[in-house]
């Protein structure tokens, strides 16, 4: 290999003291077959565009990560081979690289396309090429492949790596570096370049960076291979990337993985053994959205890197134990209980064991503390108090020469335990607490005792014990802290609150009203703040501290398990919690402004914080201790990608089965519109944000159509059933743990209606309805027409014959009334010759009156009335007996201007005269009267003869009279009503009959 400028080594001892600083805070968290990693070999990782991270894996098949979950798909699943050497995801398909060729997962679906065992798959332009074993091939759009002639020396050899710049193209292979141009299935010039097992291409800026499996790595600019850089190490190469802008990472088989300056061409750092790495086979670094470097090994499984601002210690960087039950700093030195293993220091010359005491030996130690003098105090659990620290003692030297002695004081380090065996009166200790002279000891079950120690003179002093004789109802203590004015307060297991002033104790009880332990206090510019067992945390700045508010804000703390509360020198409260730790930022009136959630994911790596083990250096550095060893928080800007958060919808499912025809990102937040039929009302959405960061912090709402937006809530899922007919647009929106929003994702789906409820459908109904109505009735209305026509006739052939009968009836007069009448003509002839000329006269113009007027349908009341006078004359110069008759009109209209049917009063005043006065005994008297009114003609004939009833009774009923009087009362029927003809008799005062009346109404009409 040619060499002409060779790697730069480092410059500086400083240089490199200065990276392993920078290098302490850098965390590495292992995801392995306990987190549901399929299997522990993993060779190839990749992100997709949703921010699912891609797996694969030699064995175990590929696996999918969201952060919090592990999903596997194996040969079981469709999977072509469970040993996978590559992953690339395009268009959110997923392109697998396997020991049998290429699957393609497409959906729910894989494709599995038989190929040579494939080593990488690349994307070039808008070719996908699959580099393989033995050589190079390219998917077409039918998912078939077409093995491309590149030369005959790398046909059918392996391809490691392809990639292109500035219209060249470069091969890296396991028999040398590659380079032509032209198009990838149609290459010009193509020539090596350099011989070697060359495994990874990569491009910065113009420059190429080509690494081999055993010579180093090559850095060059693309048209000048000759002024080459060698970086000569590491070696035993499997990959390279370019991440943080300016920082090579490569991925070695033996060393884990180091990190080069792009810039200087130096070594950062590296990542192996012996800082974290299980094993040093690294096969893939990715850099995901977040700004997280993740690590495909062989055997270690997958690794999570970052950045951050806490420092870890466990077992694998020298503790004794993981669990750290108490944490005290004074003197630049942090001191730590470590399980059950004692006590260990912490200083700027790394991680110290401490002598203890065999008898304080393998025993819980829950609370350090430190006098003035620096002396450390530590309680434990049944062993007492450990007291450690120095005392002055008188030592003698001897002058020979002089034969003297001479007094020299030293130091001498002392451990001493005080338990019930030497006269201490508790053995269990929760808290610890110096105030100068004197030591405040907190028990769990016996109050507090106040002590003074002499290391000196190995002398105790125990002042006083307070307990429930003194004031303490609750004598299970968990904390104990002193505020500005001397006062010492203590909280304990039920809820109680109290404080230790000038030897007197004020218990306060239950000040939250809680039967809840409150496990720590703090003080903070005079305001109190408790923390609970499952109820937040609670404050109050009252001068007496009476009276308590739940903290509370706009974002909550990830957990209301409250084990340490400390602020920090920012005015920020730490809160360590089951879950890991908060960081909280208070208003000027006390409520959550921020809360800043740091958990495993975060580089919180103890994850459940131990009661009360926390404190704070001298230089603002917070020290916790917690179930998985101790972490330490060093303030400091540190520059993470923030990124919008991003939302997908997952799954669609209508009547309970997924839409796989459609692909669902081309339908979001566009005007394409999913077409459902009408039995397809039930709908639901699976919904997805990717944060790898914090997967549980994520939180989703949604709403339909134009309807108020859901409550957030971690729920990934909404399911419609028995929607409405028509147009819907489903929105829904994501927030990650810092309440950042995503855009809103909408899809848009209509459901048509049925047949009978589409507005064309019902329109043409009605339209097909009223058309059969308008038939139905012209039909209807057509017989009708005709039913009324033969009606009509029928009813004037009737009317005419009527009309006829009524004329003839009309023409008819009595003919025993004619005989008469001519007999009595006969009889005047020789005697009475000019009464005989009268009647003839009069009986003339009567018949001449009835012929004239039987042909009209009505006649004037002047015409009717001079034919009744006619008529009546011609019966009195007949008849044997006078009478006398008088003709009455009440009218304001003119008699020539009423109008009357002819005949139609001539019948009564025949009944009148010939069945009433002609058979009375007094002289007749007929009464003919007209009355108007607006509306009406009324007629009224009087009589005074013998009364109709007995005329009935006297007088023969003949054909004519019955048939004229029926006519006329069908006529005034006909005319006026029912009721319109009246007939009564005339009664005296004495109760005899005076005669008959007949009363009738009839339109008025008038001839105008």
């Amino acid at each position: 290999m040619k060499i002409n400028i060779t790697y730069k080594l480092f410059a500086f001892v400083f240089f490199g003291i200065t990276l392993t600083l920078y290098a302490q805070n850098k965390q590495l968290r292992a995801f392995t077959l306990e987190d549901g990693l399929p299997q522990s070999q993993v060779y190839a990782i990749s992100q997709d565009d949703k921010g699912y991270l891609w797996l694969g894996t030699q064995g175990g098949g590929l696996a999918c990560f969201d952060g919090n979950n592990f999903k596997v798909f194996n040969e079981n699943h469709g999977l072509g081979s469970n040993y996978i050497n590559a992953l690339t995801t395009i268009n959110n398909s997923v392109y697998i690289g396997t020991k049998r060729g290429l699957t393609i997962k497409l959906k729910s679906k894989f494709l599995n396309i038989e190929l040579p065992e494939v080593t990488k798959i690349s994307q070039i332009n808008e070719d996908i090429l699959i580099l393989t074993k033995a050589g190079m091939y390219r998917l077409e759009d039918d998912f078939s492949t077409v093995k491309l002639t590149l030369h005959p020396e790398i046909d059918k050899i392996q391809i490691n790596d392809l990639i292109t710049l500035n219209d060249t193209f470069w091969l890296a292979t396991q028999d040398g570096l590659w380079q032509f141009s032209g198009l990838i299935n149609d290459p010009k010039a193509m020539q090596k370049i350099e011989r070697g097992d060359f495994k990874a291409l990569i491009t910065y800026k113009s420059k190429i960076i080509a690494s081999t499996f055993n010579d180093g790595t090559l850095v060059f600019e693309s048209g000048d291979f000759d002024n080459q850089i060698l970086i000569r190490e590491p070696l035993r190469i499997n990959s390279i990337s370019v991440l943080n802008d300016n920082q090579l990472w490569i991925a070695t088989d033996n060393n884990g993985v180091s990190v080069i300056s792009l810039e200087t061409n130096s070594e950062l750092f590296t990542l192996k053994s012996s800082n974290g790495l299980t094993v040093p086979n690294v096969k893939q670094v990715l850099q995901d959205r977040q700004s997280n470097i993740w690590m495909a090994t062989s055997g270690g499984g997958l690794y999570k890197y970052f950045q951050n601002n806490f420092k870890h210690y466990s077992t694998e960087t020298g503790l004794n134990g993981n669990r750290v039950y108490a944490v005290h700093h004074t003197n630049n030195t942090i001191w730590i209980s470590n399980s059950e293993a004692g006590l260990m220091r912490i200083d700027n010359y790394g991680i110290h064991n401490i002598d203890i005491p065999e008898t304080f030996s393998e025993v819980k130690i829950k609370t350090i503390t430190s006098d003035p003098n620096g002396n450390i105090w530590a309680g434990s659990d049944g062993r007492g108090l450990l007291f450690r620290g120095n005392i002055r003692v008188d030592s003698f030297a001897v002058d020979t020469l002089k034969r003297s002695k001479k007094l020299i004081p030293k130091t001498v380090e002392v451990a001493r335990v005080l338990n019930t065996e030497n006269e201490f009166p508790f053995d269990w200790i929760r808290e610890i607490h110096v105030d100068n002279n004197a030591i405040y000891a907190a028990t769990y079950s016996s109050g507090i005792v106040k002590f003074n120690y002499s290391p000196e003179m190995d002398s105790l002093t125990v002042y006083k014990t307070y307990a429930t004789a003194q004031g303490i109802k609750d004598l299970y203590i968990h904390d104990m802290t002193k505020d500005d004015k001397g006062r010492i307060w203590y909280t304990t297991r039920s809820g109680h609150l109290g404080y230790l002033y000038k030897d007197t104790i004020t218990h306060l009880g239950a000040v939250l009203g809680l039967e809840v332990p409150i496990n720590t206090i703090v003080f903070q510019n005079n305001t109190m703040f408790l923390g609970t067992a499952g109820q937040g945390i609670w404050w109050s700045n009252d001068e007496d501290y009476s009276t308590f508010k739940k903290l509370k804000g706009l974002k909550e703390g990830a957990s209301k398990n409250i084990y340490q509360l400390i602020f920090d020198n920012q005015g920020y409260l730490w809160v360590g919690t089951e879950r890991g730790v908060d960081k909280l930022e208070l208003d000027k009136d006390t409520q959550i402004k921020d809360a800043f959630f740091f958990g495993r994911n975060d580089g919180f790596l103890g994850i459940e914080t131990c009661l009360n083990a926390v404190d704070k250096d001298d230089r603002g550095h917070l020290w916790f201790g917690a179930l998985y060893g101790l972490t330490e928080y060093q303030p400091a800007e540190i520059n993470q990608n923030t990124e919008k958060p991003v939302i997908y919808l997952e799954d669609v499912k209508v009547a309970f089965k997924s839409i796989d025809s459609i692909s669902l990102s081309d339908w979001t937040n566009t005007n394409k519109v999913l077409q459902l039929n009408s039995n397809q009302k039930q709908v639901s959405f699976s919904f997805k944000t990717v944060d790898l960061d914090h997967p549980n912090g994520v939180e989703y709402r949604y709403k339909l159509n134009d309807n108020a937006w859901s409550p957030w809530s971690n729920v990934a899922t909404q399911d419609y059933s028995e929607l409405n007919y028509g147009a819907h647009d489903f929105v829904v929106q994501s927030r990650n743990h810092r309440w950042n929003e995503s855009e809103p994702l909408r899809f848009s789906f209509h459901i048509e209606s049925p047949l009978y409820k589409r507005g064309w459908f019902q329109w043409s109904i009605i339209g097909l309805a009223l058309l059969a109505l308008a038939l139905i009735t012209q039909q209807y209305i057509k017989r009708i027409k005709q039913k009324n026509i033969k009606d009509k006739e029928r009813l004037e052939l009737e009317n005419h014959l009527l009309t006829l009968e009524q004329k003839a009836l009309r023409l008819q007069m009595n003919p025993h009334f004619i005989f008469n009448v001519l007999n009595g003509i006969k009889a005047m002839a020789p005697t009475k010759p000019d009464k005989m000329n009268e009647t003839v006269n009069s009986f003339a113009t009567l018949l001449r009156e009835t012929l004239i007027n039987s042909r009209k349908d009505t006649i004037g009341l002047d015409q009717e009335i001079k034919t009744l006078r006619h008529y009546v004359e011609v019966e009195r110069l007949m008849a044997e007996k006078p009478f006398t008759y008088d003709i009455i009109i009440n009218s304001h209209l003119d008699v020539e201007e009423i109008l009357i049917p002819p005949m139609l009063i001539q019948p009564f005043v025949e009944n009148a005269i010939r069945h009433g006065i002609l058979k009375g005994g007094r002289e007749g008297v007929l009464k003919i009267q007209f009355d108007t009114t607006e509306e009406d003609l009324q007629v009224t004939i009087s009589d005074n003869g013998i009364g109709i009833y007995s005329s009935q009774q006297l007088k023969p009923k003949t054909d004519h009279q019955s048939m004229a009087l029926k006519v006329t009362r069908e006529r005034l029927t006909s005319i006026s009503g029912k009721d319109a003809l009246s007939i009564s008799e005339i009664k005296n005062e004495d109760g005899s009959i005076g005669g008959t009346v007949i009363v009738f109404k009839i339109p008025l009409e008038t001839d105008y």
